[in-house]
C-alpha cells in the first residue's frame, strides 16, 4: 500500500481528486476534530447500506494501527491532516514542513490550484509501500495455501541505538538498494525457500530511505507446515537477504556519518 499525507488548506478536496486517478483500491482518511465519538455506549459504530457502502467510527485505534488495518485490503492510503516525517507528505498553502532535509516533503505548493494532479499521482505510484510486520503476517494468512500451515514465524530487524553502553548513538540508518537488481535478488530468494518441503509462503520487505532510531527496517515472514520449517526459513531468509541483496546503509550518529561499506 503507498501511503501520502496532505496538510494544509484544500488537504481533503485533494485527497477526493487523487482518489479518482490512482489505479487500484484507495482510502481515504480525514482527520477529525478533537471530541468526534462514536455512539456514547460503544467502542465503534458502523452504518451499512444495502448496496456495501459502509462508514464508520471508533476510539479505539491510533493512526499507525489504521494503516496496518488498511495495508492488506488497499493499495492506497490518502490522509488528509496528518503530519508525519516518516510518511510521505504534501504541504499546501503556509503549513511548515519538517525542519530536518532528510525528511523533505514529497511536494509543496502555495495552494491547492498549482498541484498538478498528473505529477502527483505519478509520484505516488512510485513510492516504495508502506508494509509493516502486521500487515504481512495478515496477508499470508490469507493466502491460498494457509489451510496447510501450522506455523508462521517472523523476524522484525530494527535502528540499534548502539553496541555498548560507550558508544556514540545511532540517531538514524539511511539504506539505499541496486534498483531492480535488489528486488530481483530477492525474489531469488523467496523462490529458493518456498522450494523446500514444508515452506508454504515466504513475504520479505526491507525498507529504504532514511529510518530513525527504533523504528523497524527489515521483515522476514514464512508461512510453513510446522515450526522446524518455518524457524530455519526464517534464518536463511535473513541471512541471505543480508548477504546477497546489494541495499547500503549509511549509519548517522550524534558525532558523525558514515557508508558502513566504506568504514
Amino acid at each position: 500500500m503507498r501511503t501520502l499525507c496532505v496538510v494544509g488548506p484544500g488537504a481533503t478536496t485533494l485527497t477526493e481528486r487523487l482518489a479518482a486517478r490512482l489505479d487500484g483500491r484507495v482510502a481515504t482518511v480525514e482527520r477529525l476534530p478533537d471530541g468526534s465519538d462514536p455512539a456514547p455506549d460503544s467502542a465503534a459504530s458502523y452504518g451499512l447500506s444495502d448496496d456495501g457502502v459502509w462508514v464508520g467510527a471508533g476510539r479505539d485505534r491510533s493512526r499507525d494501527e489504521l494503516l496496518d488495518h488498511l495495508a492488506t485490503d488497499y493499495d492506497f492510503a490518502l490522509l488528509a491532516g496528518f503530519e508525519s516525517n516518516r510518511l510521505p507528505t504534501v504541504v499546501l498553502g503556509s503549513e511548515s514542513a519538517p525542519d530536518d532535509s532528510s525528511h523533505a516533503p514529497l511536494l509543496s505548493a502555495r495552494s491547492l490550484d498549482e498541484v498538478d494532479l498528473d505529477d502527483l499521482s505519478s509520484r505516488i505510484e512510485a513510492l516504495e509501500p508502506y508494509v509493516t510486520l502486521e500487515s504481512l503476517v495478515e496477508r499470508v494468512k490469507r493466502d491460498p495455501r494457509a489451510d496447510r500451515a501450522g506455523a508462521i514465524a517472523t523476524f522484525t530487524g530494527r535502528v540499534r541505538a548502539k553496541d555498548a553502553d560507550d558508544d556514540p548513538r545511532t540517531t538514524r540508518l539511511t539504506f539505499e538498494k541496486y534498483e531492480g537488481v535488489a528486488e530481483e535478488r530477492l525474489s531469488e530468494i523467496r523462490r529458493d525457500i518456498e522450494a523446500r518441503d514444508g515452506v508454504e509462503r515466504v513475504l520479505m520487505h526491507h525498507r529504504t530511505g532514511v529510518i530513525e532510531d527504533g523504528e523497524d527496517i527489515v521483515f522476514v515472514v514464512v508461512l510453513a507446515g510446522h515450526r522446524t520449517e518455518a524457524f530455519r526459513a526464517v534464518e536463511d531468509g535473513i541471512n541471505r537477504l543480508k548477504d546477497e541483496v546489494p541495499i547500503f546503509k549509511k549509519e548517522t550518529t550524534v558525532e558523525s556519518d558514515f557508508w558502513v561499506h566504506d568504514r
